[in-house]
C-alpha cells in the first residue's frame, strides 16, 4: 500500500490559550489572531494536492478548517475522534486553579502519569493516545498515496507526535505545538513516520510584513 501523505494542523489561537485556560473539550472560538492564522494556513496549503480536510467537530478547529477549506476547494469533514483531550473537571481552569485545588492531580498531570485520568470524565494519556490512534490511521487508510489534512488541537498533535516518533506517552515533551503550524507525516499500515515539524514560516513571514 503507497504510503498516505499527512498536513497535521494545529487550530488557531483562542483566548483562552492566551490566558493558559484548560479548553479540552469545550468550544472556544478563535480570536482575531487565530482567524488571522487560519487564513494564512489556508493560504500557504494552496496549490498543494490535498484529497480531503478532516477536522474536530469543536469550534476552534473547524474555524481553522474552514478556512483551508474555503482557500483549496476542498471540502471539510468533522470527526469526533479528533477532538482535543478530555479534560473533565479541569476544563475552563487555568493552571494555576488547579495546582491550588488539587495539588495531587496537578502533579500526577505535570509527571505524565500514563493512567492518571482528571476527574469527572478526562481521558488518560493512554486512552488518548489509543483514540487518535484509531482515528487517523482510519482516516489515513482512506487515501492510499494522496495527501490528507488533519485539523486538530494540541494533545492531539502531541500524541502524533510521539507516535511518529516512537515515544512514550510520559516521555518529556522536547517539541513546539504552535497554533497554526504545518507538521507533516506518512502513514503505511506500519505506522505513522515524522516528515517534518512546527513550520510556522507562513506566520512568521506575514508578521513581518506587518512590521514594515
Amino acid at each position: 500500500m503507497e504510503a498516505t501523505r499527512i498536513i497535521a494542523v494545529r487550530h488557531g489561537e483562542t483566548s483562552w490559550n492566551v490566558d493558559s485556560r484548560i479548553q479540552g473539550q469545550l468550544d472556544v472560538s478563535l480570536n482575531d489572531t487565530g482567524l488571522w492564522q487560519a487564513r494564512r494556513v489556508g493560504e500557504a496549503l494552496v496549490g498543494e494536492p490535498i484529497s480531503a480536510v478532516y477536522t474536530s467537530d469543536l469550534g476552534r478547529a473547524r474555524q481553522t478548517a474552514a478556512s483551508i477549506s474555503e482557500l483549496t476547494g476542498v471540502p471539510l469533514v468533522p470527526d469526533e475522534g479528533l477532538r482535543e483531550r478530555s479534560f473533565g473537571v479541569f476544563e475552563g481552569m487555568t493552571f494555576d486553579e488547579i495546582h491550588e485545588q488539587w495539588p495531587d492531580h496537578a502533579q500526577s498531570w505535570r509527571r505524565r502519569v500514563p493512567e492518571w485520568q482528571p476527574p469527572q470524565g478526562g481521558e488518560s494519556l493512554l486512552q488518548l493516545r489509543e483514540r487518535v490512534t484509531r482515528t487517523v490511521t482510519e482516516l489515513a487508510a482512506r487515501h492510499p498515496g494522496e495527501l490528507i489534512v488533519v485539523v486538530a488541537h494540541g494533545g492531539v498533535l502531541d500524541a502524533l507526535y510521539r507516535l511518529a516518533t516512537r515515544q512514550e506517552v510520559n516521555a518529556p515533551r522536547t517539541w513546539e505545538l504552535p497554533n497554526g503550524a504545518i507538521n507533516r507525516l506518512l502513514w503505511t499500515p506500519q505506522g505513522f513516520t515524522l516528515v517534518g515539524w512546527s513550520d510556522t514560516q507562513h506566520l512568521n513571514e506575514a508578521a513581518d510584513e506587518n512590521t514594515l
